[in-house]
């Protein structure tokens, strides 16, 4: 036993020294190098973006059946559809909540630091034209109707999340209310679920190696330079996400859910560097489950809470929104009144249903949230420097809160395993529990 779990704390730490690795010899090409065909050409766009892009290119391969076979498993299991249904609609009341509050955080802090107050904005010019939002978002009704899928096959197909859940949450549940006439179904989904176990504990094994290249990529590609002029606003945000951790999430782990928070972030912490170093909250699903897994919620409640998360829980981009319309408000000289700032939390928090699985959600809702406001939406430009850092702490912070939901959610429910949860087991690259 001590060494399995021996095991598991070396293939964790695995992914937190490639990220580390990945970002010192990152830095160092970065600045040894230079610009030129070799550093942008062979490693940036070459090496090392096949090395990061493949393995996120093999998550995304996993998702859409991990998450139907998942959900439709977990919804049979569950039987129960008004147990179901209470978690559904108590996750995704958390999930509103905790953007509201994240939003609000940020505002706050935000109007204490300043950011933007005597930034020159001849630099915009060059960038307007970039800043073009190319979709527009669909109204909150619409969004609504679209959970339905008129083409289920086109939904699995087109990795249209939110139809995908609602087509496996139908498929469990009618196997669950008929198991005699849906027995061979029934077996399909077991058999699938368990096949793509088995896959995602393959692909997670090369982990470390996909860390590695995105992290070294976004690093020698574009250093620390990105970060000098606009150090105020990273700091902001970042200083508001780790207010939302441990006051927001302790909080709600230590009174709602009645558990000890330090062991709670110790399981969560390789799923927060793995969504880190990928941006990308959708291809880190299966590594989110298997954090679910180790703090002991059942599948059938994390099978259906984090893809649904992972889609509509913004926690992190809210953060960005409200540390973004103050930077730009202060950069263009623009007071914002109170009504303002609640139009900003309302519009956020609405933004963040609205928009899912629009491609450049992110842009789309801060050029929302910007227009709410009566903010030039030419502003973006003004960030657009500091993007992918921003972009991947916010996706870490996304990912963070649909964990502490899904647990709050199955606590409230009495469904933790806490022999599982109080265990020193975490979760490992190799998918073992």
């Amino acid at each position: 036993m001590s060494t399995q779990n021996k095991n598991k704390m070396s293939s964790t730490k695995q992914i937190m020294l490639a990220l580390l690795f990945g970002l010192i010899i990152g830095l160092l090409l970065h600045y040894i190098l230079g610009e030129g065909w070799l550093r942008d050409t062979v490693l940036v766009d070459g090496l090392f973006y096949f090395i990061g892009q493949g393995f996120v290119r093999l998550l995304q391969m996993l998702v859409v059946p991990l998450v139907f076979f998942s959900i439709s498993s977990g919804a049979m299991a569950m039987g129960d559809t008004g147990k179901f249904g209470r978690v559904a609609i108590r996750t995704i009341v958390l999930y509103m909540l905790t953007t509201a509050i994240a939003i609000v955080i940020a505002l706050v802090l935000s109007n204490v630091i300043q950011p933007g107050i005597g930034m020159d904005l001849a630099a915009t010019e060059d960038v307007a034209a970039q800043t073009e939002v190319q979709a527009e978002a669909p109204s909150l009704i619409d969004t609504l109707l679209n959970i339905i899928p008129t083409n289920p096959f086109n939904a699995l197909s087109t990795g249209n999340m939110l139809q995908v859940i609602f087509w496996a949450f139908v498929v469990g549940i009618i196997c669950s209310k008929f198991p005699k006439e849906m027995k061979l179904l029934e077996n399909i989904v077991q058999v699938g679920n368990d096949f793509m176990m088995k896959v995602t504990a393959m692909v997670m094994k090369l982990a470390p190696i996909g860390v590695f290249g995105l992290i070294a990529r976004t690093f020698t590609e574009v250093g620390l330079g990105i970060v000098g002029p606009l150090l105020k606003l990273l700091i902001n945000i970042v200083g508001s996400m780790v207010i939302m951790v441990l006051v927001v999430y302790l909080i709600l782990i230590l009174f709602v859910a009645r558990v000890r928070p330090s062991r709670f972030f110790k399981k969560v912490l390789p799923v927060y560097t793995f969504a880190f170093s990928s941006a990308s909250s959708s291809a880190t699903i299966p590594l989110t489950l298997k954090s679910c897994d180790m703090l002991g919620v059942p599948r059938e409640i994390s099978s259906f809470t984090i893809p649904l998360g992972a889609t509509i829980n913004m926690n992190g981009t809210a953060i960005f929104q409200g540390c973004a319309v103050v930077f730009i408000a202060g950069a263009y000289g623009v007071n914002l009144t109170i009504i303002d700032l609640v139009t900003v939390v309302l519009t956020a928090v609405l933004s963040s249903i609205g928009t899912a699985g629009v491609p450049g959600s992110g842009m789309i809702m801060l050029s929302m949230v910007l227009q709410s406001a009566g903010l030039p939406i030419e502003g973006i430009g003004l960030i657009m420097s500091i993007e992918r850092i921003i972009d991947m702490f916010r996706t870490a912070l996304n990912v963070t809160g649909d964990v502490v939901a899904t647990f709050i959610s199955a606590a409230k429910e009495k469904m933790i395993d806490y022999d599982c949860y109080y265990s020193d087991n975490i979760v490992s690259m190799d998918g073992e529990s």
